[in-house]
């Protein structure tokens, strides 16, 4: 049987989009793809929040709606563990684990600042522990969305997360080649990349032996985006060219519900 872990191969890497909602998980797996992670931001924005203010309890119910709603394994985007202590982040990890996910990531953030590194460590050694073996955990070094472009830090911590038990590992914000080809060469595990604007396109990341793509809140927002433009022609417009847009997504619904 293929497992999650089995479809990260580097070379030919993992398309993984982000629903923010069951509905939209069903229709992303109705339109082909092998996997999805919810999006922490995404998810957040259902709420009327800002991303990084939502609860374990929240995430984890959310995870578990995801996972009913469709039939390919599913990641959780669960922050920084919604806890500083690596006992806390094991806590949030079981109950990933207990819902259904296949995996779920973990960063070296703390929503204020970034983990000194051996105390970052020792939280991907408790989240690996308590994830046991059939559950992908993915190991997020954070430094280049918080403007911390130290690409020699990074991956001393990718190296950490490695040995400390990380199945994936994962830099978001890395969007130069060369870099990105440091990184899947100082590593020994299955690179996932961030689809950023200025990031490579897929094929140039699958030269590079990246083994997974996701695209963080990109997809929550294209449909905020969607929204934003059919409000303002028809508020100032006065016209109704958004159903062509409609069109294609309802048409969409109904294929993903048949």
């Amino acid at each position: 049987m293929t497992t999650f872990l089995d479809l990260h191969t580097p070379g030919s890497p993992l398309l993984m989009p982000n629903p923010w909602d069951a509905g939209s998980a069903k229709l992303m797996a109705s339109l082909g793809f092998q996997a999805l992670a919810t999006t922490s931001s995404g998810f957040a924005a259902t709420l009327g929040r800002l991303d990084g203010n939502v609860t374990r309890e929240e995430a984890i119910a959310h995870s578990r709606a995801i996972v009913e709603a469709v039939g390919v394994p599913v990641s959780a985007d669960l922050e920084n563990g919604f806890d500083d202590d690596p006992s806390g982040v094991a806590e949030t990890v079981r109950a990933a684990r207990d819902v259904g996910l296949a995996g779920c990531s973990i960063e070296d953030w703390s929503g204020s600042e970034i983990y000194e590194r051996a105390h970052a460590t020792e939280r991907v050694a408790a989240a690996a522990e308590a994830a046991g073996s059939a559950f992908v955990l993915t190991a997020r070094a954070e430094n280049h969305i918080h403007d911390r472009d130290d690409l020699d830090d990074t991956i001393a911590r990718l190296q950490a997360f490695q040995e400390a038990g990380a199945d994936v590992l994962y830099a978001p914000g890395l969007t130069d080649i060369e870099d990105i080809r440091r990184v899947v060469s100082s590593v020994d595990r299955p690179v996932n990349v961030l689809a950023l604007p200025t990031a490579p396109p897929v094929a140039q990341l699958a030269e590079a032996g990246v083994a997974r793509i996701s695209i963080g809140g990109g997809f929550a927002y294209v449909a905020m985006g969607a929204v934003v433009e059919a409000s303002r022609e028809l508020r100032e417009d006065g016209t109704y060219g958004f159903w062509q847009t409609a069109g294609t997504g309802a048409k969409a619904w109904r294929d993903a519900n048949r």
